[in-house]
């Protein structure tokens, strides 16, 4: 019989621990030899030459029971195996392993709340998925992925069980059985030890707010570590602005209901006294601009100290720098308080740095759209020194091309160069093509479709092409434009259009009395248009328009039969234009501060001649944080030269959403003496004063604004009409004016912007046509 000697190590608990614990004993056991061949068995997926890779011997080498130690730590660390031991036959080390099993599949039972692709990427990044190795560690990584994507959800009531299925050549499937639960609300938000200020003064500031009306919609009653902490912030900042120097706060106190789905949020702050300011200075490297430095600072002796105020101040000198040049200018308010009369003196410290100017000016991120589309709106130029407001400038004029998702403009400094730096215009870019097609409504056109194709940035080049196709019950329009927002270098631009427009009448309430009027309006005509920059804010535009209307008639109303006599059912004209634009706004859907205005005139000749004039102004004032003034006031002129009347095809109207609420839409005005038709006016004056609210729950979103206003308009017959009692005498002065008040919602919803309207007419006449609830939903056209 041959001499076998045999040592097997098996580790499966603890094998690094257990390891050391034994060696001493194995040591007594074991005799070292030189290894003359390395067996592994219960490999399947592993390759052998991996496995060899680990071990710390070799063929030929000796073999070691510190080295057989190191061997079962190596290979358990790989994670491939559940069990490791080693044999030794005859010089001969025989490695015995067990693999662990793989993941086949993971699946989802019981979930609505995500969509299994997205979890699976979640998984992923914690190390776990099909095709991993699996383990226990490992699994129980990927159920508390699966709870931490649910609590961002709000969903403090979730169960996860998985249930672990074998299956053929070492693999297994693994089901996560989900019960979601409710979703965890806000219920109470509280303060203590506020005494200056209420705690629903307190709460208003908070963007997170307990369940209400609209939160639905806003979200904001969900629980968010990340809003919590801004919300910290914002108290903080509340304090700060109105004095409180001293003001600090513990961590705020969150718990959670038995039932998993309340949420209850208690801030703890310590308010101290308010400080006013007692002096403020300027310290530092002022470089001789004393005295427009100090007409910057806006904090003013003797107020109350405010965090806000002084920050502004800062940003303002740091901002007036940068146009100099001064691309890092640093500027440090340091308050010095005085505890015991609770004043401060205020200085603040400047450092310029620098000043550079810049070399390159570097567009990234634009596949498809031209460098000198991007390059046209920047007006920081190369090798001119920095000027922030250029560049801020630049930015924004890019940002409103709309063709870009994103637009970052950062700046770099030159590696070996002090006094330079370059400027990096990083965009990522949308689709500018698009297909659309819409449903609206509205009180005065009832059901109105619209269809069309455009492409904003064609070829890169930044020019737009559009056509578009809009019907309603008194209206159907078809346009196809072409603009070239940079016709020449200096930004002039050029629009041709092409344009079909038919028009109806506007049906009239009392038409079941009196009848009603038909008619119909049919316009071809294209157009040549200009806009000429002459300030980043201002515009100036002109151009021709050729028009030509057939008017047919089917007991027509008195006024289009005149027409028809004096004019003829086709006629042809020439309209010339020149107007002035200046929009200042902060915003074209939802503004809260700035102006629009608007100048224009149409001059037209050949069959119909006439001119007109027209004036708009917008102003926005904001009133804290939540609420907005606006006022709008617009004014329509127009008459005839040659003797005729002023053709009733050009009249303008009023009445409705967009001018005097509370009126029948188109309503003001004349009356067709035969029919009754509304026929509008040369002349329209409406002025409109709304205040925005906040929407309840909603208040940090401007998109959906409740509003109190006030509207008043008149609209007045020009040459060859009349105004004298309406018709047939039933509507007592329609060209007299006429006031409304209500209250209204306007919101920019998914489907288009929406306004709400419920107003009351003030001083209606007899024979007018009231509507206290206007609505329209979709593109107004």
């Amino acid at each position: 019989m041959s001499f076998r000697r045999k040592t097997k190590y098996s580790r499966r608990v603890l094998p690094l621990i257990l390891a050391a614990c034994l060696s001493p004993t194995l040591a007594s056991a074991f005799t070292p030899f030189v290894v003359q061949d390395i067996r592994v068995n219960g490999i399947q997926r592993v390759d052998a030459g991996a496995v060899f890779s680990y071990l710390p011997v070799k063929v030929g080498e000796q073999f070691t029971e510190e080295q057989a130690s190191e061997a079962i730590q190596r290979l358990y660390a790989t994670g491939f195996f559940s069990d490791v031991s080693i044999d030794t036959d005859n010089n001969v080390l025989v490695i015995n392993v067990k693999e662990r099993p793989t993941i086949a599949s993971v699946t989802f039972n019981g979930m609505r709340e995500f969509d299994a692709e997205a979890l699976n990427k979640s998984l992923a990044s914690v190390g776990f998925g099909p095709g991993r190795v699996f383990d226990q560690a490992m699994l129980e990584r990927a159920e508390f992925e699966l709870k931490q994507q649910y609590l961002a959800k709000g969903k403090y009531g979730v169960e996860i069980n998985p249930i672990i299925t074998p299956l053929p050549r070492n693999r297994v499937g693994i089901s996560f059985d989900i019960f979601e639960g409710d979703l965890a609300k806000i219920k109470e938000i509280n303060f203590v030890g506020n005494e200056a200020f209420s705690s629903g003064r307190l709460r208003d500031e908070l963007e997170l707010t307990t369940s209400g009306f609209m939160t639905w919609y806003t979200g904001t009653d969900k629980y968010s570590r990340e809003k919590l902490e801004g919300d910290i912030e914002r108290i903080r900042s509340f304090y700060l602005d109105r004095g409180y120097l001293e003001f600090s706060s513990e961590p705020p106190q969150v718990s959670i209901s038995p039932d998993r789905t309340g949420i209850f949020i208690t801030f703890t702050v310590h308010e101290g006294e308010p400080y006013t300011v007692r002096s403020v200075k300027l310290a530092g490297e002022l470089l001789g601009l004393d005295e427009e430095l100090r007409k910057l600072i806006k904090v003013k002796e003797g107020a109350t100290f405010s965090a806000a105020t002084t920050n502004e101040t800062a940003k303002a000198i740091t901002d007036y720098l940068g146009t100099l040049g001064y691309a890092f200018a640093n500027v440090n308010p340091n308050p010095v308080l005085d505890r015991d009369a609770h004043e401060a003196d205020l200085t603040f410290y400047v450092d310029p740095g620098r000043r550079v100017y810049v070399r390159r000016i570097q567009i990234g991120g634009n596949t498809r759209t031209r460098d000198e589309v991007i390059r046209r709106e920047m007006r920081q130029m190369e090798a001119s020194w920095y000027d922030a407001n250029d560049i801020k400038m630049s930015r924004d004029r890019i940002d409103r091309l709309g063709y870009f998702n994103e637009v970052n403009v950062e700046t770099e400094p030159v590696p070996g160069s002090p006094d330079q730096v370059d400027i990096n215009v990083d965009v990522k870019e949308k689709p500018t093509g698009m297909i659309n097609l819409g449903v609206g409504y509205g009180s005065t056109d009832k059901v109105i479709l619209s269809a069309g194709i455009s492409q904003d940035n064609i070829f890169g080049s930044g020019n737009s092409l559009s056509l578009q196709v809009n019907t309603s019950k008194t209206n159907r329009s078809a346009v196809i434009a072409h603009t070239d927002p940079y016709w020449t270098i200096d930004g002039i631009s050029k629009t041709t259009s092409l344009y079909y427009r038919r028009t109806t009448p506007y049906q009239i309430r009392s038409s079941s009395d009196f009848g009603e009027g038909d008619y119909r309006v049919t316009a071809l005509g294209g157009g040549l248009n200009f806009g000429v920059p002459i300030s980043e804010y201002d515009r100036i535009f002109t151009g021709v328009t050729f028009e030509r209307n057939q008017l047919d008639l089917y007991n027509a109303p008195q006024a289009y039969t005149d027409y028809v006599n004096e004019y003829g059912r086709t006629t042809n004209a020439v309209i010339f234009n020149v107007g002035w634009a200046k929009d200042t706004r902060d915003s074209a859907i939802a503004p809260n501060r700035g102006s629009y205005s608007r100048l224009a005139a149409d001059f037209s000749t050949m069959d119909l001649r006439y001119y007109m004039f027209h004036a708009q102004h917008q102003h926005y004032f904001p009133l804290g944080r939540s609420f907005t003034l606006a006022f709008n006031g617009q004014v329509d002129w127009g008459r005839t030269y040659g003797g005729k009347a002023f053709p009733v095809i050009k009249n303008v109207y009023a009445g409705g959403i967009g001018s005097v609420r509370g009126y029948e839409g188109a309503s003001l005005g004349p009356r067709d003496t035969r029919t009754g038709d509304y026929l509008g006016g040369a002349r329209r004056i409406v002025g409109n004063v709304q205040l925005y609210l906040p929407f309840p729950g909603a208040t940090r979103d401007r998109t959906l604004r409740w509003f109190l206003f006030t509207d008043v308009g008149q609209v007045a017959a020009g040459s060859g009409m009349t105004c004298m009692d309406g018709f047939q005498h039933h509507v007592q002065d329609p060209c007299g004016w006429r006031y409304s008040a209500g209250v209204g919602l306007s919101w920019q919803s998914p489907m288009g912007p929406l306004e709400l309207s419920f107003g009351r007419a003030l001083n209606a006449k007899e024979g007018d046509d009231k509507q206290a609830f206007q609505f329209q939903i979709g593109t107004g056209f």
